[in-house]
């Protein structure tokens, strides 16, 4: 059975592209560009706050003076509104539940910065406690680089083979492969199962409660 079940966050626990989306649109309006639908916003994220303020920028995003701009506009907008929107997916909390009943532990490793990770997860699920939640730490690369996961797993003391992990996007499915854990792939997220499937996804799940079948089964 797993010893641990890590999560991505954005996309995969929680709904937060509106949030992201009106963020980022306000950064664009202080620097004077153009802004996007909400909807543009699933393709944009999933690599981390830099890489979503470029694909947003387009080719804005060589001008230093303007993504200066962005950026200290979106850090301090979201800083103040990261959960007016953000919500929970469906039967998640259920299932993070279900996981602690059966003895595993739970973590998040997200790309988002790390300073507001703690805060969505207070909030939408103030109910469960997470063995460990980190975002982008200076001192690891992004995802899919796989040394922050290597890291979680060393001060946890748990094996690659004890652990499963979970997102929504390519990024998620490369992240495992390059850390030598096992995968796997939800369909309710910001990319959907056909990406997730491109990518090498071995099992995509549509519900939460299969998360924790799953788990039970292995």
């Amino acid at each position: 059975m797993y010893k641990l079940v890590i999560f991505d966050l954005d996309g995969t626990l929680v709904d937060s592209l509106t949030d992201l989306a009106i963020a980022v649109n306000q950064g664009l309006l202080k620097a004077g560009l153009s802004t996007h639908e909400v909807e543009a916003y699933k393709r944009f994220v999933g690599n981390g706050r830099d890489k979503l303020i470029d694909r947003a920028m387009g080719e804005a995003r060589d001008n230093t003076e303007l993504r200066t701009i962005v950026k200290a506009e979106f850090d301090s907008y979201y800083a103040l509104h990261c959960n007016d929107n953000t919500r929970a997916y469906s039967g998640c909390a259920e299932m993070l539940r279900g996981l602690n009943d059966s003895g595993v532990m739970t973590a998040v490793l997200s790309n988002k910065p790390d300073e507001f990770v703690d805060e969505i997860l207070t909030r939408i699920y103030p109910e469960h406690q997470f063995t460990l939640a980190w975002g982008r730490k200076p001192i690891f690369t992004e995802k899919p680089n796989p040394e922050s996961l290597h890291a979680m797993l060393s001060q946890l003391g748990v094996g690659r083979g004890e652990c499963l992990y979970i997102g929504d996007s390519d990024v998620d499915v490369y992240t495992a492969k390059n850390a030598g854990v096992d995968m796997l792939g939800v369909s309710w997220g910001f990319r959907g199962a056909e990406e997730l499937a491109s990518a090498g996804a071995p099992k995509v799940v549509d519900e939460a409660n299969e998360i924790l079948e799953y788990v039970n089964e292995h």
